[in-house]
């Protein structure tokens, strides 16, 4: 079914681009002058910042004239835009069938990833995270009715220390209700003494929760981890020995987050350095690595390293994870130095072959290596504003993170992978053959 889909949907796109072939070249052009201006726009200053600006309006003009040129040829645009969602529905529908033909199984083996409820659990809170979601959803409450010790995290108070003594009283597992950097801090601790840990989604964002697959809208359904623990076993990473669950950032972003004053004023503070640190006088970031294949890159304004790899979306804050057990580390970087560079990734992004950019380098590993010629480099380790020395040694530690989650999560983390499909998987699956082992034979 899927495959099928996918072969109309391509027909499709091609009677559209033979039919509307004037109009599409007209979009892209506009959309690598919306690129190129977005560029300029925030590297430079006066008379260029100016011309960035110019060159965004005239980018979004010929993109919405190109859209209306397509809206007045085509025949029944409700009936075509229709067809499309229906076969990216079946298509992605699919795909999720053919992948993750054990879902059901896992239903019925859940079980025995049960493991004996914890005698004396501890949860650590942080009331003010996430706008104060620990009294708003009366965690407290709900922790006392589970049979949970609460930690509240005061002004003052030691993070790491609370852990530790929790640990030392007799803790038997340790959960954290607070954001993704409260999260990695003590989930380090409970891989140091080999203890469950327990993700309950009070942050503001709860990017760890969202890619472990866990209700990040409503974290009263992540306390019953407590209650159901059902083990399971995921991934994490250090850097020169440092713990991250999500990722480290190096280059532009790093360097900014580092600036007195960013926390309080994030887009001002942003726009004030951006044209200092990527303008045309600046020298490129002293950043450099080596490639899987040898190839050495030096200068890289972007370079993130990440537990798992991402599928990246339209921006870092959209981008997830499938999966948190693949045993790899997930790297790409971007070295564009101009415009042009820049709207080329994003364009060939577009058709999806940004892979074929000079300027976009993307790849796994299970260890990695960043260097510098100073001797050390800004970093972001899950949010994080850090000063390392380096080189920085990036490591994956396969399942070594004892998670307890709550009924129905590991379904829904078998869901999660079998949203990333590839034809070579389906392909795979369509031949009779196991996809995993299709990629370990490729992989060998």
């Amino acid at each position: 079914m899927a495959l099928v889909a996918v072969a109309l949907l391509l027909a499709v796109l091609a009677v559209f681009v033979w039919r509307n072939g004037g109009s599409v070249v007209v979009a892209l052009v506009g959309l690598a002058l919306v690129v190129s201006g977005v560029w300029w726009l925030v590297t430079e200053r006066g008379v260029r910042r100016t011309i960035g600006a110019l060159s965004v309006a005239a980018g979004i003009a010929a993109i919405v004239f190109a859209g209306v040129q397509v809206g007045s040829t085509v025949d029944s645009p409700v009936f075509r835009g229709g067809l499309v969602a229906v076969l990216v529905a079946i298509a992605m529908g699919g795909a999720s069938l053919a992948l993750a033909d054990d879902v059901h199984d896992l239903e019925r083996r859940e079980a025995r990833h049960r493991a004996d409820p914890p005698r004396h659990p501890v949860l650590i809170c942080n009331p003010w995270s996430g706008g104060g979601k620990v009294e708003k959803f009366g965690l407290v409450a709900l922790a006392e009715e589970l049979g949970v010790e609460t930690i509240m995290l005061d002004h003052g108070l030691d993070l790491e220390q609370l852990a530790r003594d929790a640990i030392a009283r007799g803790a038997d597992c340790i959960g954290m209700a607070g954001g993704d950097g409260s999260q990695a801090l003590v989930a380090s601790i409970a891989v140091e003494h080999d203890l469950p840990f327990v993700c309950v989604s009070a942050g503001t964002r709860n990017h760890f929760a969202l890619d472990l697959g866990l209700d990040r809208d409503d974290p009263r359904a992540t306390m019953y981890a407590f209650r159901d623990a059902i083990e399971r076993r995921i991934d994490h990473a250090t850097v020169n020995g440092r713990f991250f669950v999500n990722n480290v950032s190096l280059g532009v972003y790093a360097t900014i987050v580092q600036q007195e004053g960013y926390r309080e004023a994030k887009a001002e503070t942003t726009r004030d350095l951006v044209p200092e640190l990527l303008g045309r006088a600046e020298e490129p970031f002293d950043l450099q690595f080596t490639e899987p294949d040898g190839a050495e890159v030096d200068g890289a304004f972007l370079i993130q390293v990440s537990n798992n790899p991402y599928v990246l979306g339209p921006s870092l804050d959209l981008s997830q994870r499938r999966s948190l057990d693949s045993g790899r580390l997930g790297v790409f970087a971007v070295t564009a130095a101009t415009g042009a560079e820049a709207a080329s990734v994003v364009m060939l992004s577009v058709v999806g072959q940004r892979a074929r950019s000079r300027s976009w380098h993307e790849f796994t590993a299970t260890t990695f290596e960043v260097r510098s010629r100073s001797g050390s480099a800004y970093a972001g380790v899950d949010g994080e504003a850090l000063e390392m020395p380096t080189p920085l040694h990036f490591q994956i530690h396969p399942n070594a993170l004892r998670l307890y989650v709550p009924k129905g999560n590991l379904v829904a983390a078998a869901r999660r992978r079998s949203r990333e499909s590839t034809l070579r998987e389906l392909w795979s699956v369509a031949r009779g053959i196991d996809p995993e082992r299709a990629q370990a034979r490729a992989d060998a």
